[in-house]
This record gives structure tokens, sequence and C-alpha cells, in this order.
């Protein structure tokens, strides 16, 4: 049997519900959005290598490490980057998913992968605030803008273009791209044919922050500790390769360029960057500036544009511009990703979604607050604490792609839907945790000089080996909850309709939902604060494996929810506290960079300590708002469907009622309509033959004939309603059809009877069944007139008929007792009577039987004045019409 259609229960503003400003944030990208060739999206990710901060990091390592630590430290992490970088970009480019839906399935989970959400989007801001002061250093030097309204503008411009997702952006880095790469090459072809003995003083640079010349371990472990904060940088690609087209025989080729080329292979020219920024800091330092300076991009290319232009103003305008132009390019990608990763991280811990224009702001705001707490001269620090976590991320899910994937101890799929995943893989999310935390203790210092400048990359092996092992351990069957069902009913096409927000979606982008019983896509899933993963493991599966690893004494003496309520709160107060404490960590670092020990009094020292924690409060309040939000949109939910559960429950009780009336109707109707019609003829027959002397007998035999057809018509009702009898239409006369019944009608009562006909249309109606609505109204109108006391006014019921375009109106009306609020309200239930001798089913009789006939009433009424009962007809078209 197939299951009903039901109404959407959940509806999408046009932020979420148009694709182009959402993007698929939450989603996977479905085949028909992805329109753009695969140079068009190559030509996109590769914009954002625009980055400054490459620069600046280069700088940064070779003035403190020298060329030889700094160039060696690029080499080797840049291959590391392509090697990481290639299954994530693969994936992701195969299976039209972001970083964040691919990480759910690469080991973590669902709810696991929410703190890799918090980690992608901290690289984000972090580097839209490096980029933003970057642009805003530019912006004071050439136009003398202060810092902080620099910091406002390099914020509010990005704004516009990455509102429109990748169709704007795309546009973008089309229009800027020949341009940007002109202004980056050209500089270093006029530095290398003018003055090439400036390449080899910058290959002897020996550093400031070593004692020896040459290679130096330890100096080479911090350089690629820093550097090892990029390794995130492949998920702003992979955020764009979603939106390659499917790979075909024809575009093979153009597609694996795109992925390799836009994927790991933005580390070939990056790495190119990050040298040429060590190179530009040495020449900013020979020009007699200071080591600061010598790290800020725009001094950087001030000097670089000096061997291209002899023109000072024309330098200093030509620097401004790439800088601005670069920084553009990349913040809109920054701010982008940003927004994919806030939206999949609020989404999963809030089930609620205001759109990923909502989170972009957001990400913006929290950038510009960086900048104000002076990111970009802390630039060392910042990286070096980011990078342990982040390394440990990416190995836990290379570990997934290169190891268990092969091994098929993982699916061979990427899945990303919570209907099928489970909450929390220890694979992902124990390597990452073990990785992580291991790296971090080591960056203070407690394992030795040697286990502090190479946390970054013990990190990753360390993550990248847990989660092997635990993969291997566990067998891989963490990573499903269910296997993915194919069928959904009725729909067999490669779109399906989700029934809970009435849009239709590819197949991937779907699942059946066992609590609902319908299909529904990936977004409605996640948002779903109701079901409580029904769908997953029951309850009894849980007893059962907390007995088998407590034993059944202990588990009858633990309450119920107990342990998963102490793994709640423990997970909680967990994540506060290394959040809590890497933010503490990061402001002692940030104090007095550089220096041995603070010089900051204690109004100064809580001040940077509060402004540190203004991001955290920030994450929480929209936490709290949402949260808040969620569970009340869950109540009014509840509320609608406890009130739905009432309705239906009343509907069941009255269907019950009528079926029993349709039973017994059908068992009595024939054992009482023959005795009553014998009674009538008999009575009929008495009283035309019969000679009485005696008024009072006459009186009587009139009144035992009125109660007889009384109880004929009360049997017509009762068969009348069960039956439900198709009409039978044929043409008619209103004028003239009511004024034929009219001697029936004044025969109910002795209420004088008043007649106001205009209308000359025909209609189609079943005779005998619209007779029986007029009979029902006017009767009623008669009774409500004879219960108003007779000194109040002459009682009096008239019928009115109209023309109203292509209906026609009767109206019915009486200056009787009329009706109370309450009571109209309930006019048309059936078997609801006000009257101690009504059966109840007259005025719902009367509604079926005009609804048949495609018209409608309506009743209006006013206590002690009287009641109006106006019944719309259609009037007859065609060669029915022109009858009259």
């Amino acid at each position: 049997m197939e299951t009903p259609e039901l109404p959407a229960l959940r509806s999408y503003h046009s932020w979420i519900a148009n694709e182009t400003l959402e993007d698929y944030s939450l989603r996977y990208t479905a085949r028909s959005f992805r329109r753009w060739s695969p140079f068009v999206i190559a030509n996109t990710a590769l914009g954002g290598i625009s980055f400054l901060a490459l620069e600046t990091i280069g700088g940064s390592i070779t003035l403190s490490y020298g060329f030889v630590n700094a160039g060696l430290a690029i080499l080797v992490v840049s291959l590391f980057i392509f090697v990481t970088s290639l299954p994530i970009a693969y994936y992701s480019s195969k299976y039209g998913i972001d970083l964040d839906l691919l990480t759910r399935g690469a080991g973590f989970g669902y709810i696991g992968s929410t703190i890799t959400s918090l980690i992608y989007a901290s690289f984000t801001f972090i580097f839209f605030a490096l980029e933003g002061a970057i642009m805003a250093q530019a912006l004071k030097l050439y136009a003398d803008i202060p810092l902080v309204l620099g910091y406002v503008i390099s914020s509010l411009v990005i704004i516009p273009v990455t509102l429109m997702g990748i169709t704007m952006i795309s546009r973008l880095q089309m229009l800027t791209q020949p341009l940007w790469l002109a202004m980056m090459i050209l500089p270093f072809i006029m530095i290398a044919a003018k003055s090439p003995q400036e390449l080899a003083e910058w290959t002897r640079f020996a550093g400031f922050d070593i004692g020896v010349d040459g290679f130096d371990a330890l100096a080479f472990g911090a350089s690629v500790s820093i550097m090892c904060s990029l390794v995130v940088q492949i998920g702003e690609q992979a955020d764009y390769l979603r939106f390659l087209p499917e790979k075909t025989g024809s575009n093979r080729l153009a597609w694996w360029s795109a992925v390799v080329l836009a994927g790991p292979g933005w580390v070939i020219i990056g790495g190119l960057k990050i040298l040429a920024g060590g190179l530009l800091a040495v020449l900013v330092l020979s020009s007699g500036l200071s080591r600061q300076q010598a790290l800020e991009p725009i001094h950087m290319f001030i000097v670089a544009y000096g061997y291209v232009f002899e023109n000072p103003s024309l330098v200093l305008f030509s620097a401004t511009l790439f800088v601005l132009l670069s920084q553009v390019k990349i913040n809109v990608t920054n701010a982008y990703a940003g927004s994919l990763a806030w939206s999949n991280f609020f989404s999963r811990v809030t089930h609620y979604h205001p759109g990923r224009v909502v989170w972009l702001i957001f990400n913006i705001l929290i950038s510009l607050l960086l900048m104000l707490l002076g990111i970009f001269e802390t630039l060392e620090v910042v990286l070096a604490v980011y990078s342990n976590i982040a390394m440990a991320w990416v190995g836990a899910i290379v570990a997934d792609l290169w190891v268990l994937k092969p091994l098929k101890v993982s699916p061979g799929f990427i899945e990303f839907k919570r209907a099928h995943l489970r909450d929390f893989n220890p694979v992902g999310c124990g390597g990452m945790a073990f990785g992580s935390i291991v790296a971090i203790i080591a960056f203070t210092g407690v394992f030795g000089d040697a286990a502090q400048a190479y946390c970054a990359p013990l990190s990753f092996l360390l993550a990248f080996l847990a989660a092997t092992l635990i993969g291997v351990a566990t067998r891989g069957r963490y990573y499903l909850a269910r296997p993915p069902v194919a069928h959904f009913g009725r729909d067999a096409g490669p779109v399906i309709r989700c029934e809970i927000c009435d849009h239709g979606y590819e197949r991937d982008d779907m699942a059946y939902c066992s609590f609902y019983e319908r299909p529904i896509c990936s977004l409605c899933c996640s948002l779903d604060a109701h079901c409580h993963d029904a769908c997953k493991k029951s309850n009894q599966d849980l007893a059962t494996s907390r007995s088998h690893y407590l034993g059944e004494g202990i588990t009858s003496r633990i309450a119920p929810h107990m342990p998963q309520r102490l793994l709640k709160v423990g997970g909680v107060l967990i994540a506060l506290t290394v959040v809590t404490a890497a933010l503490f960590l990061l402001t002692y670092r940030l104090i007095e960079p550089g220096a041995e020990t603070p010089h900051l009094d204690n109004g100064s020292l809580l001040l940077r300590v509060f402004l540190a924690l203004l991001p955290l409060l920030a994450i929480s309040a929209w936490w709290i708002v949402l949260s808040n939000e969620s569970r009340e949109l869950a109540q009014r939910n509840l509320v609608s469907s406890l009130e739905k559960l009432h309705a239906t429950r009343a509907e069941l009780t009255r269907t019950e009622r009528l079926a029993a009336i349709g039973q017994l109707t059908a068992t009595v109707s024939h054992e009482l309509r023959n005795p009553l019609g014998t009674l009538m003829s008999s009575v009929a027959v008495l009283k035309r033959t019969g000679k009485f002397d005696s008024h009072d007998v006459h009186d009587e035999i009139d009144r035992i004939q009125r109660n007889v057809r009384r109880c004929v018509r009360i049997i017509e009702d009762l068969l009348e309603f069960s039956r439900r009898p198709n009409v039978s239409m044929v043409p008619l006369a209103l004028d003239a059809w009511i004024i034929e019944h009219l001697t029936d009608l004044k025969s109910l009562s002795p209420v004088h009877l008043e007649l106001h006909l205009g209308c000359d249309r025909m209609i189609e109606a079943d005779g005998e069944r619209l007779r029986q609505v007029l009979v029902n109204v006017v009767q009623n109108a008669m009774q409500a007139v004879q219960e108003c006391p007779s000194a109040a006014r002459p009682g009096k019921v008239t019928i009115a008929t109209a023309c109203e375009d292509d209906r026609v109106c009767i109206t019915v009306s009486d200056n009787g007792i009329g009706m109370s609020e309450e009571v109209q309200a309930r006019l048309f239930e059936p078997l609801f009577s006000t009257k101690p001798f009504g059966l109840g089913l007259g005025l719902a009789l009367v509604r079926r039987i005009v609804e048949r006939h495609g018209g409608s009433v309506r009743i209006t009424s006013v206590e002690q004045e009287g009641t109006c009962v106006e019944i719309r007809l259609p009037a007859a078209s065609g060669e029915w019409a022109d009858v009259a």
C-alpha cells in the first residue's frame, strides 16, 4: 500500500531555500547545480592562493631561522601537504561534498566532526584576520586611513561578493586572475634581472633566533611546525572542488587536472610564494627598515616594485593595488569557507539553521575582533598553537582515506547523512584527541626542546597511527549506524521529494526516515529535534551493550540514562576545559612576544584575557540562542501534534458513532418503515372517511399524522447520512423550483413565509436532495421563530434568491431566537443538537449535500435577533444555462 503524501512539516525561509545564496552549505552538491567547467572551478579554487600571509610566514621563518632551515622546511612541508591533500581533494570532488561533510564519513561520525568544524572555522577567521590586517596596513600607508577603520573596511568590502557564493566568487576570480598573476611575477623577474646579487645575499641569510649558520634541527622543526598550519588550506580548495562536474570519458583529463592542480597543487605556487616572502623580507631589512616592518607585505612589495618603477608614487600605488587585490581574492574565500564551517557546526549542536548568510557575517565579525586584538603581531605563536590541532585532524582523515579504505576496514564511500552515521566514531575522534593533546603538551616544553620544536609533525604522526590502530581494532563497525536504504516507495527517479520540507533532491542527498516513515533530505534530517536518532541503535541494544561491558548486576543498579548523561557532561566539560586552556595558553604567550617576562599590570593582563575570551563568548551566545529557539520550535510542534491528536481522537469517536448509526439504521430501517407506512396509510384513510363529531379527536389524528411523518424523515435522514448516495444532476430553474415546493414548505408550520425571488438562472442539481436541504433549513428557521416569545415581534421566515457572477445564492432568514457563538461553532457537527428531541443530523446533511453540488453553506446568527443561512451553488453552464 502506498504511503499517502503529507503536507510539509518544515519550511525554509528564502535565504536557505535559495541555493544561489546557500550554496548547498549543509548538503551534497547536486549534479544539476554543478554547471561550471573544470577550468572555471580550478581557477576559482586557485584564486585563494593569493593570500599574502604566505609571504609573511616565509619572511617570519626566514628571519628567525635562516634561509637553509626555512628553505628545507618549505620543501618538506610542501611535499607533505601535497601528499596528504590529494585524497581529500579526490573524495571531495568525486562525492560533491565539502571538508565538513567529508570528515563525518572519514572516521569522525556525525557529532564527532562538530569539533573539526570549529577547528576549520578557526582557520578561516584567523587567516581572514591576518589578511584583513595586511590590507589595513596598506590603506594606512597609502591613504593614512587609521588601522581600526582599515580593519572595518577590509571586513565590509568582502560581504557583497561572498553573499552570492561561488556564482559571484568565480566571476571575481576569473576577472582578477590575469592581473594578479602579472603583478605577482613581474617584480621577481626584475629583481633577478637587475640585482642577482640580492638572491645570493638571501641564500646566505643566517637568521636572528639561532646561534649557528646553516642547518639546525631545532630551527628546522620550529619552521616546520609553523608551516604545518597551512595543511588545512585544502579545506578551502575542497569547498570549490565539490562543484566540479561528474567525471566522464570526455572530461576525464580536465577533471583530473582540476583535482590535482587546484587541490594539492595549490602548494606548488604557495611554496614558491613562501620562498618569495623570505626573499622580500631580507630585501626590506637591507633597505634599512625594522624586522617588524620586514614582515608586513605592503613594505615587502614596496621594495619589490622599487625594482620595476623608479617613481616612488607609482611604486606605492602598485604595491597598494597588489596588496588590496590579493586580500580581496583570498578573503572572499576565507569568509565563504567560514560560513560553511559555522553552518555545519551550529546545525548539529542546535538543530537550527538560520542560513549561511548569517554565519558569513558572524565569521567576519570574529575576524574583525582578532584584528583589533593585534593578531598580526603574534603570527608565529598563533600558527604554532593552531598547527598542533590541525595536523591531528588531517592525520586522522588521511589515515582513513589512505589506509583504512584501501584495506576495506572503513566503507569504500563517504557517508555524510545523519540517518546513516553513528554520532561518534572512535577512529577519527580518538586519533585526533590523542595526537593533539600530546602535541599541545609537547608545545609547552614538558617533553624537551626537540619535542617542542617538532610538536606539529608529532601531532600528525600520533593521530595517524592511533586512528589506524583504532580502525583495525574496531574493524570499522563505528562508521555506519545502519546501511543506506535505497527504497523510496513510488519515487523511483533521480529526484526524490522530501516529504518533510516538500522539495525535490537528488538521491544522493536523500535517506529514508523510519521515524516519519517518509523520504527525508539530509538537511531536514540534520535539523530534526524530535526523532532522537530513532532509526539507529535501539534502547534495548544499548542496554544489552552496557550489560555486556559492565555486567547485569551493575547496570541494574544504575539509572537507565545515567551513563549517557555522565558521558555527555564529561565530554562537554573536557571540551570547554581544553578550549579555555588553549585560550589562556595563547594569551599568556601573546602578552609580550619575544620577551622572557611580561611587563603588564594586572588590569592590562585581565583586559587581554577578557578580549581573548570574547570569541568563545560569542560562540556560546549563539549556541544558547539557537538551542533555545530549537527547543521552542520543538515545543510548538509538540503542542501542535497534541492538538491534532485530540482532534483526530474526537473525529475517530464521531466516526465510530456514525458507523454504529449506519449499522443500526441498516438493521432497523426496514423494520420501522413498513409499520410506519401502514400507520400513515391508515391515518390518512381514517381522516378521509371517518366522521368525527369531536374537534379534539380530529386534532389528535392530525398530531399522529405529523409525528409519523417526523419519524419517517428521521429514518430518511439516517439512511441518507449513512449511505452517501451519488447525486443525479438535472437542470433546474431555481425560482420556479422553489415556488413548486412552496406548498410543502408552508405545511411545515403556521409561521408566515415570505418569498423574495430574484434569480432567473439555471442550476444543475439533484432535485430530491436539494428539496431535503431546503426543507431542513426552513424547518429549523420556523422552529426558531416558534421558540421566540410571541409578544416580542411577529414571526416570519424569508426565502430569497439572487445571482452572483457564476453562482446563485439561496438565503433563508428568520427573526427567531438566534444562536450563541459556541453553538454556531458546532452547528455542522454530526449528532449535535440544541433541541431535546433533535437528532443532530439536519445541518450536517445540509452541508454534505451542498458540498457535493460544488457549493458552500454559511450561517450567521445573533442571539434574540435571528439567523441567516446562505447557500451558494454554481450556476449552470453550457447548453443548460439557456434552458430558462
